[in-house]
């Protein structure tokens, strides 16, 4: 199914009011969003992964449709230069599907699920949550050679940070992502792919922080 047939299938499974030609518009709006120049990883090819990932969990109870909702959603603004882009997708989500006339219930939660993504730290009774966070994550935990290429994507999104700056901050959030006592919230997400992501992410963090050269000590 193309990313618009999906997008119009999900906002109308979400109850909204709006004609088909407001919601098509809504649809292309946010997709011209998704292309813009400055992305590198937060393209549509994570947008479609994390669609497809989200298909493939078991997440038991909850409501796909507000979690497919942020999906579209949650990086929607993204500018690494400003540090709200979380919150100002939140903001975008409420006004779009107000529009659109989607029940207030559903934009209140696919707002606040939008807003999770700043930490991806749901609770262990938040269903939506840690279907959407573990969705979001998942290319953690991917082959070493497509993490590489995250990896590389993400940097070609700091390219305004000199290598230093980067460095230490991608090293910053990787520690305190490792630092957790798991990086997934589903059991079936967990089984599949809490070790890869830790091994991934060691692999980097050692990429970014080398050994200082140790010098031989001198004399007898």
């Amino acid at each position: 199914m193309e990313l618009s047939d999906r997008w119009s299938v999900t906002v109308t499974a979400a109850g909204s009011t709006a004609s088909a030609e407001d919601r098509r518009a809504a649809g292309t709006a946010l997709l011209r969003r998704w292309a813009e120049p400055h992305r590198s990883y937060h393209t549509f090819d994570h947008l479609t992964a994390m669609l497809s990932t989200m298909d493939s969990l078991a997440a038991g109870d909850g409501d796909r449709t507000a979690v497919e909702l942020a999906v579209w959603f949650h990086d929607a603004v993204y500018d690494p230069l400003r540090a709200d882009n979380e919150e100002a997708s939140a903001l975008l989500a409420e006004a779009a599907l107000t529009a659109l006339g989607v029940p207030g219930r559903t934009i209140a939660e696919v707002a606040r699920l939008v807003r999770l993504t700043a930490s991806h730290e749901p609770t262990p009774d938040d269903a939506n949550g840690r279907l959407l966070c573990d969705a979001d994550l998942a290319i953690l935990a991917a082959p070493p050679p497509a993490y590489r290429r995250y990896a590389a994507a993400v940097r070609a999104e700091y390219a305004h940070l000199d290598d230093a700056t980067f460095r230490a901050g991608r090293a910053a959030v990787l520690r305190r992502m490792l630092a957790r006592p798991r990086l997934f919230s589903l059991p079936s997400a967990q089984d599949k792919w809490e070790k890869r992501g830790r091994i991934n992410m060691a692999m980097e963090l050692a990429a970014l922080t080398p050994v200082p050269f140790a010098r031989k000590p001198l004399g007898p």
